[in-house]
């Protein structure tokens, strides 16, 4: 009887040390994305070639993919450069191919919504989307479509809407990164929760 209270509370003891643990990661890249604010103050959509690895356009300006990939350099020292490079070339069928690329490309591949989302599920970090909010949680990466056409991506924030109803999204939507309430303003097309020491196995499907 001993033993199995003990394997009982062993197992809660550690689920709660998940939990903790999950919680404080979210939050740190909550503030890496907002950290970025006052910084990035400019959207620019234009190719840029970038070194390799831990490559950056000027911090000053980028596109809403380029908040993620900040926030999670910054938080967890995790370069989305190189591990969406070395995946992509693990299993390029697995990628959009709407370019028209035939090979990678270390400067722009990493910096496209629909790649992201694409590595994002092989990662194992894919949700079900959901319209209750109380589903969205510090530190989810949510992809949207803005005019029914292009593809959009933004971090959940742990600050709430004015009415208490939604929590606010970092993103850079044109404007530079903001904190914005507008995380149902546009139709959500992927949910994902990842953070790389716990979803580190790709899938070879």
């Amino acid at each position: 009887m001993r033993k199995k209270i003990f394997v009982f509370l062993t197992i809660c003891l550690l689920t709660c040390f998940s939990y903790a643990a999950e919680h404080s990661n979210s939050l740190d890249l909550v503030r890496a994305a907002r950290s970025q604010i006052g910084i990035t103050n400019f959207y620019d959509p234009a190719y840029v070639r970038i070194k390799y690895p831990n490559g950056d356009v000027e911090m000053a300006k980028g596109v809403c993919t380029d908040v993620v990939i900040r926030a999670y350099r910054v938080a967890y020292g995790y370069d989305f450069q190189r591990t969406l490079h070395e995946d992509m070339k693990l299993k390029f069928s697995d990628y959009p191919k709407a370019w028209g690329a035939t090979r990678t490309d270390t400067n722009i591949d990493h910096r496209r919504v629909p790649n992201i989302e694409a590595f994002l599920k092989r990662r194992g970090g894919l949700l079900p989307i959901s319209l209750h909010a109380e589903d969205y949680k510090p530190g989810d990466v949510v992809t949207q479509v803005i005019g029914n056409k292009f593809p959009h991506i933004a971090i959940v924030s742990d600050k709430m809407s004015s009415d208490g109803e939604r929590p606010l999204v970092i993103h850079n939507i044109g404007q530079g990164t903001q904190e914005e309430d507008s995380l149902f303003q546009f139709p959500i097309r992927g949910h994902y929760r990842f953070f790389p020491y716990a979803y580190n196995k790709i899938s070879t499907k």
